[in-house]
């Protein structure tokens, strides 16, 4: 039984607008069976496979997806061989008494007659239904000589409604080109002429090499199993192309015993610069398993060993014992085969594609044809990420190779930031070799991610409020309590007291932890607090999350900062340790500065920023008493905050830094 699927149409879906066949119609290959139409075109389908139609998967007004099953249909090899009458016993000893050695001599000259039709023959690709009456030939794809496949296009025929890509129906070698630019075609002119293999040869050389004697032998017999065994056995698929010289086995992703379908992944290839999914070349069982674990290879050696499926040929039923019949089943041999072949290679893959919705979408926009799409939603490749040499700019499968053996072979590049990149808007650099001339010095990692996300700040209309805290007691408190801490082998710094004191502020200040919406008519007010940390490293600066600081104590917080600040030392932090902050603290801790303006971390609202703490003389009404004063610099986005709110909330916090017991209360 064989579905019908539906081919790449150039669009994510289609609606089925007519139904052009039903139950028990006998169809031949190319014949529509149904019509699609989308916003672009519309597409009658042709069927991919000969037969009887068993039952009708899709009804009018569906929307389908490419693969999305059709129909199914009965081959009429199957049909033909079901219905095939069955000789009764009295038949077959007639017939084996009744053979006379005269007519076994005549196998040779019929085998030779098999031969000559299991050879390569030329086949037209005519034009099929493309929905219009007429159409003019715009371009031509193939040319004498080429070597193409099933689906590959081969020319492009336009109309006034619609650009089509005209698949070749056979695979094979280009004969002729009968039609040529600018021609006028319609439905069932010739295009070109196809000179196809011939694979089936050696099932008439084994059988013409019968000899008289043996000729009374189940011969019919040994037919059928040449037949089954061109499309069946141990086939060893072997390391394809990596792109690089060696590449080690990172996962086997099969077992001995288990099904494979063609292309299914088999295991994974992992050089210096990329990992790589092995396909299979061949559906089957898998026999054996010839690499291991962390096992170096190379192109053309052998990974896996597999039964190749029996299913897909279907031999001829002859009886065995019957010698009048030794030469009759080794005719239809051949186009047998043939059509099981073409049906293998245009049989869609199950479960290959690599793709979303969105990169298939994308793909549907650029030059290609059908076989060049099939072949980039394998490997998952973005197509309009491809460098194409086609006439027209049309991409072909060699420039997805290319592509993809590029990509093995390049540097791993550095992760793309993950807020969108934005233009600086900035001119190019002069040229500054007329002044000395100077190199340019990479960036680290951390240092690029962050540009794109830097960058956004320019829209954001930021504004600073600067106040001073006086934490003379607060920093007293902390000398008390940290040798106690220290034992326990935490690390209590003015940082804890001040997240903690931020956190409570944030609850009765929600604005500050918010976000503008999307609309720019409304502010996200967010149900928990979650606290950016800014964290010097050697590659620069990073930002880890702290979760929750309003409902954790001044110790837990400790504790926390300290895992945070080290596993961002030990570039071990997780993107999720990364996300979902909604305020942000950075310090400048002991380096220096008395104040500064840190930039809103979008989609945040504000950020509060720390330097360090000196002593200085307060007026306190009488006389001057030295104080220990901490700057604080707070930057917020003008458009969801106002001036004199900032100052309240500056002016807040100094008054719990002053005195932390003020959040018991």
């Amino acid at each position: 039984m064989m579905q019908i699927k539906t081919p790449d149409i150039g669009v994510d879906k289609a609606t089925v607008a007519e139904i052009m066949v039903k139950v028990g119609d006998t169809i031949a290959v190319d014949d529509s069976i149904v019509l699609l139409e989308s916003d672009k075109a519309s597409v009658e389908v042709p069927s991919t496979s000969a037969g009887v139609v068993k039952s009708i998967s899709v009804a009018e007004g569906d929307s389908v997806s490419e693969g999305a099953v059709l129909i199914e249909v009965e081959s009429a090899d199957s049909v033909q061989t079901n219905e095939a009458p069955v000789p009764t016993e009295a038949q077959k000893v007639e017939a084996v008494q009744a053979a006379p050695v005269a007519q076994a001599n005549t196998v040779p000259s019929q085998s030779t007659e098999t031969s000559a039709q299991t050879k390569a023959q030329t086949i037209e690709v005519k034009v099929p239904d493309i929905g219009v009456e007429k159409a003019l030939v715009g371009e031509i794809l193939v040319q004498v000589g080429d070597s193409i496949a099933v689906d590959d296009s081969i020319v492009v025929v336009e109309s006034d409604k619609a650009t089509v890509e005209v698949p070749s129906t056979v695979a094979g070698i280009v004969e002729s080109v009968i039609v040529k630019e600018g021609d006028l075609v319609k439905e069932g002119v010739v295009l070109i002429t196809v000179k196809t293999q011939g694979v089936e040869a050696v099932v008439s050389e084994s059988v013409s090499s019968v000899t008289p004697s043996e000729a009374v032998q189940p011969i019919a017999e040994k037919t059928a199993v040449v037949a089954t065994t061109t499309q069946a056995g141990p086939i060893e698929v072997v390391v394809p192309d990596l792109g690089v010289d060696k590449a080690t086995i990172s996962e086997i992703l099969v077992s001995v015993g288990d099904t494979v379908e063609k292309d299914q992944s088999l295991c994974v290839a992992e050089s210096d610069k990329a990992s790589v999914e092995v396909p299979s070349t061949v559906a089957g069982v898998v026999k054996a398993i010839h690499v291991e674990l962390n096992q170096a290879v190379k192109q053309g050696m052998a990974l896996v060993t597999i039964e190749a499926q029996t299913s897909e040929v279907k031999a001829p039923q002859v009886q065995t014992t019957q010698a009048s019949q030794v030469t009759a089943p080794a005719k239809p041999v051949a186009p047998q085969a043939q059509t099981v072949k073409a049906n293998a290679q245009v049989a869609p893959v199950a479960n290959g594609d690599k793709l979303s919705s969105a990169q298939q979408a994308e793909n549907a926009k650029v030059y290609a044809g059908p076989a060049v799409r099939k072949l980039a939603r394998e490997l998952g490749v973005v197509l309009s990420q491809v460098q194409a040499s086609g006439v027209h700019d049309r991409v072909v499968k060699d420039d997805v190779f290319a592509y993809v053996k590029t990509k093995l072979t390049a540097p791993q590049v550095a992760p793309q930031a993950t807020a969108p990149a934005v233009a600086s808007g900035l001119p190019s650099l002069p040229d500054f070799s007329s002044f000395g001339g100077g190199e340019v010095a990479p960036m680290t990692r951390l240092q690029q991610v962050s540009v794109p996300q830097l960058s956004l700040n320019n829209f954001i209309p930021q504004v600073t409020q600067f106040d001073h805290a006086d934490i003379t007691e607060l920093e007293a408190w902390r000398g008390e309590l940290k040798d106690g801490f220290k034992k326990q082998g935490v690390s209590l710094t003015i940082l804890a007291f001040i997240a903690k004191a931020v956190a409570f502020l944030l609850k009765e200040e929600p604005y500050f932890a918010g976000h503008l919406a999307d609309d720019q008519k409304g502010v996200l007010l967010r149900n928990e607090i979650h606290m950016g940390i800014a964290v010097a490293t050697p590659d620069g600066l990073t930002v880890p999350v702290l979760r929750n600081p309003d409902q954790k104590s001044i110790k837990q917080i400790a504790i926390e900062l300290g895992q945070l600040s080290q596993k961002a030392r030990d570039k071990k932090l997780s993107p999720k340790d990364l996300q979902g902050a909604n305020f942000t603290i950075t310090s400048l801790g002991s380096i220096g500065g008395t104040a500064f303006t840190p930039l809103v971390n979008w989609p945040q609202v504000a950020i509060l920023g720390i330097s360090p703490a000196t002593m200085q003389p307060v007026w306190n009404g009488k006389d001057f008493d030295p104080r220990l004063m901490l700057p604080l610099s707070l930057s917020y986005d003008h458009r969801v905050i106002n001036g004199a709110d900032a100052a309240r909330f500056t002016n807040k916090l100094s008054k719990l830094l002053a005195d932390i017991r003020n959040i018991l209360l």
